[in-house]
């Protein structure tokens, strides 16, 4: 292979999921409908939570911020899938692949500091809840957001300026549906050293920190629970919890399948399929889970449809 300048050469090639011609009617109909029940499902939490009075709070606060992230976490890569299966090309620009690079670590970077901070919220209302209100205070949810935000934004701004200094053939294909970090260095032709030092500790440091944060927080409201004396109040305080919990472990156990697919069996097909779980089913499933065990998002869902269907015929009429 000849290595191209990138000043002259701006084209990658998206294998995608499969390069079976017969499969791409199928993968395109599954992904454009698993794309539409993400963005409609994670739009009506948003919306629902908005226009609930009884719902503003820090943890629907925190919720509502997850659900945008995710509908932007999945719309930084499907539509581009969608389109190149449409439109029979595998073709994305060099400034393309940089600019989806950077948008899918900053939400992937914001998805799991969310999920931080509302374990931490949940910690405060188990293991404080006389002074709540008074700790996650407005300002202190806004604040913690945006530190979310500038956290993702430097850490992704990192990872897309370490693949700016590699070089790449230029008939590279990429054997992935997007231009996921990890593939872009080890398809690089120049030295990677740097590159996958500093993924690796920024991995752990981000990644691994905010993980044990959750377990500690998630620790304490254990030892919380059990000093409860009825087993109602048990009830009611870890219900508060599940939700989240369960969104949690399939943040984490998605990614770590991914990890351990790509690292077990060595192909990047394969990698790409895991991928999959974390880039499409996990946000997909985050508004049912927190819809269907939640009453309050239940009935300010209901509230907002039955105002939407009552708005349609006046505004036909």
């Amino acid at each position: 292979m000849e290595l191209g300048n990138l000043t002259g050469f701006s084209e990658f090639l998206l294998l995608g999921l499969s390069e079976k011609p017969e499969l791409q009617p199928l993968i395109f109909g599954l992904f454009l409908s698993m794309y539409l029940i993400t963005v409609f499902g994670n739009l009506l939490i948003t919306l629902a939570v908005s226009s609930d009075s009884h719902l503003h709070t820090p943890m629907y606060f925190f919720l509502s911020n997850l659900s945008l992230v995710d509908i932007c976490f999945t719309s930084t890569t499907i539509p581009k899938m969608l389109w190149n299966i449409q439109t029979l090309s595998k073709v994305i620009t060099y400034e393309g692949c940089i600019t989806q690079m950077y948008f899918f670590v900053l939400f992937v970077g914001l998805d799991n500091f969310l999920l931080t901070v509302m374990a931490y919220d949940r910690f405060v209302a188990i293991c404080h809840p006389l002074h709540y209100m008074v700790i996650m205070n407005p300002r202190l949810c806004g604040l913690l957001v945006l530190v979310c935000w500038i956290m993702s934004a430097l850490h992704s701004l990192l990872q897309c300026l370490m693949v700016l200094r590699l070089s790449f053939y230029s008939d590279l294909e990429i054997p992935h549906f997007f231009c996921e970090l990890n593939q872009m260095v080890q398809l690089a032709s120049s030295d990677t050293f740097l590159n996958n030092m500093v993924m690796y500790f920024v991995s752990v440091l981000l990644g691994g920190g905010p993980f044990v944060c959750i377990l500690y927080s998630y620790s304490k409201i254990v030892f919380s629970i059990c000093g409860i004396p009825s087993a109602q109040g048990k009830y009611k305080a870890f219900s508060t919890c599940v939700s989240h919990l369960l969104v949690v472990s399939l943040f984490y156990g998605t990614s770590l399948g991914v990890y351990l697919s790509s690292a077990v069996t060595q192909s990047s097909h394969s990698s790409a399929t895991a991928s999959v779980m974390y880039t499409m089913v996990t946000p997909m499933l985050n508004p049912f889970i927190y819809s269907l065990r939640n009453k309050d998002i239940k009935r300010a869902v209901k509230t907002f449809l039955g105002m939407a269907v009552m708005k349609g015929p006046i505004v036909l009429g």
